[in-house]
């Protein structure tokens, strides 16, 4: 486990080193409360990883799906609106977690917390001042 103080300006290097860390997992957890920059940093790591298109929460539909030139996915769950572990089950979505040539990245993850055993790295931000935030970074 680490822990990491950042900002804004930091971006780049935080998203590099969970950029550098998809090696050994398939699933990176988001947690921390609202505006804490859970899909702000999302969209960093999904940029370095060569996704193009415009990265945004999805909130209303649980996920987003992007590839990038090289033919990999990437999976953008946004679990804040998820009732229960057998709706996220029934709508599939436990399927994407460890497809091949893939990878998810989760915000609320609570609701599917317990599918995730293995090649997982959990993020944890939080506020610690107007202008920086925490990051613990735990990898299992």
């Amino acid at each position: 486990m680490s822990i990491l103080r950042y900002s804004y300006h930091d971006l780049d290097s935080i998203a590099e080193k969970i950029y550098r860390d998809m090696d050994r997992c398939k699933v990176f957890t988001f947690s921390g409360p609202l505006g804490a920059g859970k899909t702000t940093l999302i969209k960093q790591v999904l940029a370095r990883c060569g996704v193009k298109e415009v990265v945004t929460s999805p909130t209303f539909t649980y996920v987003a799906v992007y590839l990038n030139e090289s033919g990999q996915t990437f999976y953008h769950f946004d679990l804040y609106r998820m009732s229960s572990l057998s709706s996220f089950i029934d709508a599939g979505f436990d399927e994407y977690l460890y497809a091949p040539h893939s990878w998810a990245f989760i915000e609320w993850p609570e609701i599917c917390d317990s599918l995730l055993t293995t090649q997982v790295c959990h993020l944890s931000l939080d506020y610690y001042s107007e202008d920086e935030r925490t990051l613990t970074y735990t990898m299992l």
